[in-house]
């Protein structure tokens, strides 16, 4: 319990001061719709968001309708997104859940984590992505790469697993805090603290923890 509790004070700690430093901490991908914000976070999957926005810039204004998804041809959609790597599983995945939701959902990107995760290349991170940023609906916390190396690196949690990092987060995050933690994680992880070497002993989280 006093571990547990330990946890708690630290990740207040670590909050309070992301959010001092990132006040404004968002969503960087562009989208204009549900659809496009699902069809970017599927293929921001080990890719940038930059690199995602650059390629869903020329994508977007293709591919204008769900309908448009669904006639796509796929060896086109490969080479449309293949700046984002894995294109060959991005298209099955985008293309498929595409005919899911004109069938299934009307058309409509479902707003539920249980419907989410049904759809071909939707995982927890995915589905919270969009149910915090398409619907306000905050059912756990998008574990990306940097809120799992930097949860772990500032003590947070012992998990590699990201299924396992989000109960971990859950339990000693306030629920308010959810769908922020992701965007303050991400920000500070490219600003001060990315994954290759730098001088680390500087990063702002270390000198509050080390108080």
């Amino acid at each position: 319990m006093k571990f547990f509790e330990k946890r708690k004070k630290l990740a207040k700690k670590i909050i309070s001061k992301l959010k001092e430093l990132f006040p404004n901490a968002k969503i960087v991908l562009k989208y204009s719709n549900n659809w496009e914000l699902l069809v970017a976070v599927i293929l921001s999957a080990q890719c940038t968001d930059k690199m995602v926005n650059r390629v869903t810039e020329k994508l977007f204004k293709k591919y204008k309708t769900l309908n448009d998804y669904i006639n796509a041809v796929p060896r086109e959609f490969e080479q449309d997104i293949k700046s984002c790597g894995f294109y060959k599983n991005k298209t099955k995945n985008i293309l498929t859940t595409a005919k899911v939701i004109k069938a299934k959902y009307k058309d409509e990107v479902p707003n539920t984590m249980k419907d989410l995760l049904t759809l071909s290349g939707v995982a927890r991170k995915t589905a919270n992505v969009v149910l915090g940023n398409a619907f306000g609906i905050y059912d756990g916390i998008a574990v990306d790469t940097h809120v799992r190396r930097l949860s772990k690196l500032y003590g947070l949690t012992d998990h590699d697993n990201p299924d396992k990092i989000e109960q971990d987060l859950m339990r000693i995050i306030p629920k308010k805090d959810w769908f922020k933690f992701t965007y303050l994680m991400i920000d500070y992880g490219r600003k001060y603290c990315p994954a290759r070497k730098h001088d680390h002993k500087n990063c702002p989280l270390v000198k509050i923890i080390k108080r």
